[in-house]
């Protein structure tokens, strides 16, 4: 790949773009198949690669403005469909474990990373297995973190095992939630008791990414919570904060979900923006990206977020 770099951090040239579905992946302890998503560039060598979970009730063919926009620019992209978006019925004795089995979903795609590129026509022998990012949105974001070594708190306020994947070099973590307890709110506490982590082990190298008027229902404080995976680990090295973004960061997950409330166009291109440099800083493609970016949005006259680095 190139490393030569536009103004934004990202690629100065785009390609055309390659997405096949569903592809069904084996996951003997899961009950059912995993089916993903692929989406890949046609032309390139050594295509590192990004593993994408999603929020609550979306699926392997939301977030295509994010998707899109890093596959076009070099990265091969997979997106499983989560458990929790098939309809799992409470009383399903995978309901407890479901925060377990997502993360356990990533972690079945990075184990058959040639399955995958033998189901993509032209794929094979293209995929740089050495340079491998996670990413998500919301629960996605949770479920992405425990592959960077974040910990899930148990009853006793003891942080559990670590999930953590050697494979996984750099992460990206759009609304991650952060510390359970008594941050959460009544209905996270009875719905959500596994929104609790630690951060003190998430030491891979991580973008967290918030929006400062984000007020979830899950918490009791403020939009500041989505900040606590920056604060409170050594590996999310750095916070992009959008101004005025909700939820939904200006519709990042893109036209199939209708609950964006803060929809902006400039929002989800900076996010867009953003988060391809720091992919190709900490994956190793290009140095410079990430600076770029961060020297580009502090110099703004009327600018849509701050970076804050450790």
């Amino acid at each position: 790949m190139s490393d030569n770099t536009s103004a934004d951090g990202g690629n100065d040239f785009t390609t055309p773009v390659i997405s096949v579905t569903p592809i069904s992946l084996a996951a003997p302890d899961r009950g059912q198949d995993l089916q993903v998503r692929i989406t890949a560039p046609t032309t390139g060598d050594n295509l590192p690669v990004v593993v994408f979970s999603h929020g609550m009730s979306l699926t392997m063919d939301d977030y295509v403005p994010l998707v899109g926009h890093w596959a076009a620019r070099g990265f091969v992209v997979v997106q499983p469909t989560h458990l929790d978006s098939l309809g799992l019925a409470p009383d399903d004795p995978r309901s407890p474990l479901i925060w377990r089995i997502r993360t356990a979903d990533l972690t079945a795609v990075l184990d058959q990373l040639d399955t995958i590129e033998a189901a993509v026509p032209g794929l094979a022998g293209r995929v740089d297995h050495d340079r491998i990012a996670v990413a998500g949105h919301s629960w996605g974001a949770q479920t992405a973190s425990t592959l960077a070594g974040a910990r899930v708190v148990d009853a006793d306020g003891i942080p559990g095992e670590s999930m953590a994947d050697p494979r996984v070099s750099a992460a990206v973590l759009l609304c991650l939630p952060g510390t359970g307890g008594a941050d959460l709110s009544p209905l996270a506490g009875q719905y959500f008791p596994f929104m609790s982590p630690d951060f003190a082990e998430l030491k891979t190298p991580s973008l967290v990414v918030a929006g400062d008027h984000d007020q979830s229902p899950l918490t009791v404080r403020g939009p500041d919570w989505f900040a606590d995976g920056y604060r409170l680990s050594p590996g999310a090295t750095d916070l992009l904060t959008l101004f005025g973004a909700e939820h939904g960061l200006g519709g990042i997950q893109g036209a199939n979900d209708t609950r964006t409330t803060d929809e902006s166009p400039e929002r989800v291109a900076l996010v867009q923006q953003a988060t391809l440099a720091y992919l190709r800083t900490a994956l190793g493609l290009d140095r410079g990206a990430w600076t770029t970016v961060r020297r580009a949005l502090a110099a703004a006259d009327a600018p849509l977020g701050s970076i804050d680095s450790k």
